[in-house]
C-alpha cells in the first residue's frame, strides 16, 4: 500500500502512535535520547580532550568543521572538491587491488612447489608472480605518495594551521591528540598519513578517527565494564584459499606470554565463528590475528576469516558489548564501502559501535610480519607500567607507526588506524 492511499486521519493516528511509542521508550533508563538529535552542547563537548575535525565533502563546497571547547569554526577548503575526492579514491582502490592477482598467482605457484612439482614451469611461475608483486608494490608506493601529498595540500595543512598546529613537534615531545571525522568517500583514504617533504600529520598530532560525533561522545561516557579483565586471543593462520600467515604464531606466543593467566586462546580449530561470538561478551579485550577481507559493494559482508568461515560486520553489529580494547591484526578491517560512503560499515566501526571503546584496525592488506611488529610494539607500550592500559592505545599506535615510518615504505605503516576516545 502506498502512503498516498492512507487517509489523513489514518496518518494522524499513526503519527500519534509513533510519538507515544517514542515517549514510552525514552522513559526507560538509558534510552532518554532514543531516535532524537543530540544536543549541540553535547557534540561540542567531545572536543574537551583535543580538537575534532569533521570534513564535509559536497558538490557545492568543502569545509572542515573545527570543534574546540569554545565552539565550532569553519575552515573553507577551496582546493578540495567532490570530484577530486572521487578521482583519488578510484586511483587508490584500483592501485591497491592491483596486488591481489599477483599475490594469488604467487600463492598458487608456491602451493604447487610445496606439493612436489619441481619443474621449470613452476619455478618460472613463482619468479614471474614475485616480479608482478614487486611491480604492484611499487605502484602502491607511488600512488600513496601522490595521495598523501594531495591530502596534505588541500586538507591537513590548512586544518592544522587553523588549529595553531603549524609546526612539527620536537622528536622527544608528546604531540597533542586530534580526532578526524571524514565524510563520504574521503573516509576510504588515509587522512592520518597526509604529508609532504618530511612534514606531515604524524609529525604534529596523534590521530584518531571516529565514525560520528555521537559515537565519540558515547565512547567517552561508557560506564565501567562488567566483563572479565582478560584478553581474548583469536588466531587463525590457515584458512581455505588463502596463503598461510607465518607470523601468527609469533603474535600468539607473544600475547599468551604477556597475558599469562589473563587470556583465553581460540586457535586453529577452536577459532570458529560460533565460539568467537560466544566469547566476545565475556572479555574486556580482544585480539584477532588472521586474514581479513572487505566487500566494497556490500561492506556488511566484510569481516575476519576464521577457520570455519567469516565473522562479518553484520555478525558484530548485532552484538552489544562493554569492551575496552580490540586489536584487529588483519587486513581491510577499517575499509568502508563505495555505495553508502556516509555509512561507516567496517569491522572496526562495528566493534566500536557495539561497545569496544578503543579499536585498532587496518585500511587495506598488511604484511603479517609488519602486523606482528606493530602488535608487539603497541602491547609492549600499553603494559610498560606493569598494568594493561588501553586508554593510551592511540599514543602507542602513533609511536609504533612513527618508528616504522623511519625504516619502511609507506604501505607498511599507513594502513594502521585508531578509532575511539
Amino acid at each position: 500500500m502506498s502512503s498516498s492511499s492512507v487517509d489523513p486521519v489514518g496518518k494522524m493516528e499513526l503519527s500519534l502512535q509513533l510519538e507515544s511509542a517514542l515517549a514510552e521508550t525514552r522513559a526507560l533508563p538509558g534510552f532518554e535520547n532514543f531516535l532524537s538529535h543530540p544536543e549541540p552542547e553535547a557534540l561540542i563537548g567531545v572536543a574537551d580532550r583535543g580538537p575534532v575535525v569533521v570534513i564535509n565533502v559536497s558538490g557545492w563546497r568543502c569545509d572542515a568543521l573545527l570543534l574546540r571547547p569554545g565552539g565550532v569554526t569553519v575552515q573553507e577548503l577551496p582546493g578540495l572538491t567532490e570530484s577530486s575526492v572521487a578521482r583519488h579514491v578510484l586511483e587508490y582502490l584500483e592501485t591497491l587491488s592491483g596486488l591481489d592477482a599477483p599475490m594469488h598467482r604467487l600463492h598458487q605457484a608456491e602451493l604447487r612447489l610445496d606439493a612436489g612439482e619441481q619443474s621449470f614451469e613452476v619455478f618460472r611461475e613463482v619468479t614471474d608472480a614475485r616480479n608482478a608483486c614487486i611491480r604492484a608494490l611499487n605502484a602502491i608506493e607511488s600512488m600513496l605518495t601522490s595521495v598523501t601529498e594531495w591530502m596534505w595540500d588541500v586538507i591537513a595543512e590548512p586544518v592544522l594551521s587553523a588549529l595553531g598546529l603549524g609546526a612539527a613537534m620536537p622528536g622527544d615531545s608528546d604531540p597533542p591528540r586530534l580526532w578526524w571525522c571524514p565524510t563520504g568517500l574521503l573516509g576510504l583514504l588515509p587522512l592520518h598519513a597526509a604529508g609532504r617533504g618530511g612534514d606531515g600529520v604524524l609529525d604534529r598530532v596523534v590521530s584518531s578517527f571516529t565514525p560520528t560525533l555521537r559515537a565519540l561522545a558515547e565512547a567517552r561516557r561508557q560506564p565501567a565494564d562488567g566483563s572479565d579483565a582478560r584478553l581474548l586471543i583469536v588466531t587463525a593462520s590457515e584458512v581455505p584459499d588463502a596463503p598461510a600467515l607465518l607470523d601468527v604464531d609469533r603474535e600468539r606466543a607473544f600475547l599468551t606470554d604477556l597475558f599469562t593467566g589473563r587470556h583465553t586462546l581460540l586457535d586453529a580449530e577452536e577459532a570458529v565463528v560460533r565460539r568467537v561470538r560466544a566469547e566476545l561478551p565475556r572479555h574486556r579485550w580482544v585480539h584477532f590475528s588472521c586474514h581479513g577481507a572487505q566487500d566494497l559493494l556490500q561492506p556488511s559482508r566484510g569481516g575476519l576469516l576464521l577457520t570455519d568461515g567469516r565473522l562479518t560486520v553484520g555478525d558484530i553489529g548485532t552484538g552489544h558489548f562493554r569492551g575496552e580494547f580490540a586489536f584487529l591484526s588483519a587486513c581491510q578491517t577499517a575499509t568502508g564501502g563505495l555505495f553508502l560512503p556516509d555509512e561507516a560499515v567496517t569491522l572496526t566501526a562495528a566493534l566500536h559501535y557495539a561497545g569496544y571503546r578503543h579499536v585498532i584496525g587496518t585500511l587495506w592488506s598488511v604484511d603479517d610480519q609488519v602486523a606482528a611488529e606493530v602488535t608487539e610494539a603497541v602491547y609492549g607500550d600499553l603494559t610498560a607500567a606493569g598494568v594493561f592500559d588501553p586508554a593510551r592505545s592511540a599514543r602507542a599506535l602513533h609511536r609504533a607507526t612513527t618508528e616504522l615510518r623511519g625504516r619502511t615504505a609507506l604501505s607498511a605503516w599507513v594502513p594502521f588506524i585508531h578509532t575511539g576516545p
